[in-house]
């Protein structure tokens, strides 16, 4: 589709509150009509970004162009876009047909237009019967019904929802999901969603937004997503998978739990660390050992209602989870099978940890503020010079009791990778140190920080 199929086009949008970067250099283009979802964990920045679609705040830089105009500046009211919130912001004084007509009274539409479109967006949200019932008297459902026909009476070309479904149960949420995508069928128009619950995003959306901390990570069809995570984030936030550590060998090949593979995957190069992603499904699991390419032991199998959960403790000492319509007993000697389709390698973001540190003298660096015993530097490295410097993610030594490190953070995102787990540590001065460790930590404990002299490494 060309440019003139875009009805929103966001460029290099950026926001913060309070010294903290909220939106970092967003840029998204949205179609006519589609039905396109922005998916994140809390705190990712997609709840600032609607809001900057809608009006209700102004970005520090960027611009948001719709039908061909800047629309940053421009108040809600005077945007062709419609909005439902999370709490569905519904007047309890008023009744259901009131509640409806409300916008298009604010905008003095005609008597006999506004009974015409109340009944209409009544009737397409099953609502027709409850014209003259108390807002408190309805359900959850049923007011999240009333404000989708209040904010669709004004005919926007583009509706925002904000986590519409969050405050529903879980069979509610079910049958709106399917209810909304029908609704949106019928009205062709645009629909902006936004929610943290990766099972609405994948079986709502034409498109999918991902986000993390304020940056888009991947952009794609709920398939792409899913089958093709670009980076581990994405991989672990969609669906269940196996992420683990492996080597390309080479074109088509690849080394992962000790053994090597077949793959689809071209262009990364030989002998270079990536990840791979393998879903829980497309391991195939069989009793018997001939012609499987591994093997392993049941380590645990739960019925999970459609399919059995299994945990397998392979030959090389990795733990993967598999998801198979057949239970296995647990202890049992199994075979293990993976297709080169269902392999999805993937570019590491960094293979170590690398910061610029300040030379006190020749033995001691001051990295993050604080002062660390290092090797020799030898000639060329005066003091109060900058250097960089590399950390293995293994060479990282935490701490239970924080005041024991050189350093202190907080776990703030862990990955388990087979093996092991990959950490992701936000120290006190806010950057980021990544650590691999096989000790057990839950996010947000709070951690003290040693790096042993000799795994501080000079790169620059």
């Amino acid at each position: 589709m060309g440019k003139e199929n875009h009805i929103i086009e966001i460029n290099h949008l950026s926001k913060s509150y309070g010294g903290t970067e909220v939106l970092k250099d967003i840029n998204l283009y949205i179609n006519k009509g589609e039905f396109i979802t922005i998916l994140g964990p809390s705190g990712c920045g997609k709840t600032t970004l609607l809001r900057l679609i809608g009006g209700f705040s102004n970005p520090d830089s960027g611009e948001i162009i719709m039908d061909g105009k800047d629309i940053s500046g421009t108040p809600p009211h005077l945007r062709p876009l419609n909005t439902v919130f999370q709490k569905y912001a519904l007047f309890p004084h008023l009744d259901v047909y009131d509640n409806v007509a409300f916008g298009l009274k604010l905008a003095h539409v005609p008597e006999d237009e506004i009974d015409k479109r109340v009944r209409k967006m009544l009737k397409m949200v099953s609502m027709s019967d409850y014209e003259d019932r108390d807002i408190d008297s309805l359900s959850g459902g049923q007011q999240q019904r009333v404000a989708i026909a209040r904010a669709l009476a004004n005919m926007p070309k583009v509706l925002l929802l904000d986590e519409p479904l969050s405050a529903l149960d879980a069979k509610m949420r079910k049958d709106m999901q399917i209810e909304l995508k029908e609704l949106h069928k019928k009205m062709g128009i645009t629909f902006i969603f936004v929610t943290h619950d990766q099972e609405e995003a994948l079986t709502m959306s034409d498109t999918i937004v991902v986000m993390k901390e304020g940056r888009i990570q991947q952009i794609g069809t709920p398939v792409d997503i899913y089958n093709e995570p670009v980076n581990e984030f994405v991989a672990n936030f969609i669906g269940e998978s196996n992420i683990l550590d492996a080597t390309m060998i080479e074109d088509r090949k690849v080394n992962f739990i000790g053994h090597d593979f077949e793959c689809v995957d071209e262009g990364f190069g030989n002998d270079v660390p990536v990840d791979v992603v393998i879903r829980p499904e497309d391991i195939y699991i069989m009793k018997q050992l001939a012609g499987a390419q591994f093997s392993g032991k049941v380590t645990s199998c739960t019925f999970k209602g459609v399919f059995y959960e299994i945990f397998v403790q392979t030959d090389n000492d990795y733990e993967l989870m598999i998801q198979d319509y057949n239970p296995f007993e647990i202890g049992s000697e199994v075979g293990m099978l993976i297709k080169p389709q269902d392999i999805q390698v993937m570019h590491k973001s960094c293979t170590r940890n690398e910061m610029d540190a300040e030379v006190i003298d020749d033995t001691h660096l001051r990295i993050f503020g604080e002062e660390f015993e290092c090797k020799s530097l030898g000639e060329g490295h005066e003091a109060g010079s900058t250097v960089r410097v590399g950390v293995d993610f293994d060479k990282i030594d935490l701490q239970d009791n924080q005041e024991d490190g050189i350093l202190w953070g907080e776990v703030a995102n862990l990955l388990y990778k087979g093996d092991h787990y990959h950490l992701l540590i936000r120290i006190d001065t806010g950057e980021d140190l990544l650590v691999d460790t096989n000790d057990i930590w839950d996010k947000g404990d709070l951690v003290g920080i040693k790096i042993a002299p000799k795994d501080i490494k000079i790169i620059d």
